[in-house]
């Protein structure tokens, strides 16, 4: 909707002050809904200043009362009547303030641009339907909207994401910042907190299977999952006489523990898994069945402590390869809450962590026994194994049962 402009000194100095603002600001709104400017408009609580204009504008007192009225046609008049804006108010008000667009028009153009913005997630589902119902609910669920909140920066920001998740999973394995670099120009295109990096992140849990989580292990095993190392170094876990590399073969035909980094299981996987692989919380477990038995332990993998990006990164692959796991941990809240998190990435049965073990672990407990602490977990593996803790009160090292493991480990 345009008219012919009127820019005119006098038509600033009647209509475009600060005290006026409000006029136009009302008279501009009704243009971009597409109405005529007819009609009365009002301020309530006006200032004594505000009255001083329109009265001005108008020639005359616009009225009393609390609040400040005022008939557009009658300022449409004096405009045109005037000579300071022949084509009158719709005209003037596009001088002051700028071309007006309707609204309805802006929406459908805004509409068509977040269309336009989107279509690389189009383009990806089509090319790779594994990653469809990721394209949709990032459409459905707005957080391009929200993180972008323009077209245009949504467009560069899914052009970036779709670059990247059609690189992946990156073989051999990479350094995440390296990666970064050559595919997007940025070592640090894909930090922590950045929207790229949330953006991806999901897109390969679509891409990789890789299971819901958060924090800082969780997204260092989830970048694993696609090949992609962060701290591909410092991320451990400990193993005993695991095969399927020529270092794991010669450890354990020495029957020595061995600690492996999320790098070397990133470069060099192990090509098979035994048929059952035990589980502890503490090294001390596997460090006496070294002690005990050396090469004639049964692999054991020790998470010390929540599973690190190493450990749930070789679980997985023992997994894919067929191995099945007992889990044992220490029977208190925390060692709970990591049997649920390791549960929740791999399957495993209980390896004497049911209520019953717990039980009898108490009634052998001696005198020293120490008290449950902190906040109650569930035991989803045994829902009967929860109630038993807050019931006797006794936390229950494995330590404490090292013997009824270890006959377990040859």
């Amino acid at each position: 909707m345009t008219w012919p402009a009127a820019d005119d000194d006098r038509l600033h100095r009647l209509l475009g002050g600060p005290d006026l603002a409000w006029l136009l600001d009302r008279a501009r709104r009704r243009l971009e809904r597409g109405k005529l400017l007819t009609g009365s408009v009002s301020l309530a609580a006006p200032t004594l200043a505000q009255r001083a204009a329109a009265e001005r504008l108008l020639g005359r007192a616009p009225g009393g009362g609390a609040s400040l009225t005022v008939r557009l046609d009658a300022v449409d008049a004096v405009l045109r009547r005037s000579g300071i804006s022949p084509e009158g108010l719709s005209a003037a008000v596009i001088a002051l303030t700028g071309p007006v667009v309707l609204l309805a028009e802006a929406r459908r153009s805004d509409e068509r641009a977040w269309e336009e913005a989107y279509a690389p997630l189009t383009l990806l589902a089509d090319d790779l339907p594994g990653l469809a119902g990721w394209a949709a609910r990032v459409r459905d669920e707005g957080l391009v909207r929200r993180v972008a909140r323009t077209p245009d920066s949504a467009r560069l920001l899914l052009d970036q994401a779709v670059r990247v998740l059609r690189e992946l999973p990156a073989e051999p394995a990479r350094s995440l910042s390296v990666f970064a670099a050559d595919a997007l120009g940025n070592a640090h295109a894909l930090d922590n907190g950045t929207s790229l990096a949330t953006l991806v992140l999901a897109g390969v849990r679509a891409l990789t299977g890789h299971p819901e989580g958060t924090g800082a292990a969780w997204r260092r095993a989830a970048w694993a999952s696609a090949g992609l190392l962060r701290d591909d170094v410092s991320s451990t876990v400990l193993t005993l006489n695991l095969r399927g590399t020529p270092a794991l073969d010669w450890l354990a035909d020495m029957g020595d523990p061995c600690v492996l980094t999320l790098r070397q299981l990133a470069h060099r996987p192990p090509r098979t898994a035994p048929p059952v692989v035990h589980i502890c919380e503490n090294p001390a477990v596997l460090s006496a069945a070294a002690d005990a038995y050396g090469p004639d332990a049964r692999p054991l993998v020790c998470l010390q402590g929540q599973p690190s990006a190493a450990a749930l990164t070789l679980l997985g692959r023992l997994h894919e390869l067929g191995a099945a796991f007992r889990y044992h941990g220490d029977f208190d809240w925390g060692g709970l809450r990591i049997a649920t998190t390791l549960l929740s990435h791999v399957p495993w049965q209980p390896w004497h962590y049911m209520a019953d073990d717990y039980r009898e672990a108490v009634s052998a407990a001696g005198p020293d026994a120490q008290l449950l602490s902190g906040k109650p977990a569930p035991s989803p593996w045994d829902p009967d194994l929860a109630p038993a803790l807050a019931e006797h009160g006794l936390r229950i090292e494995e330590e404490a049962v090292l013997e009824t493991l270890l006959g377990d480990l040859r």
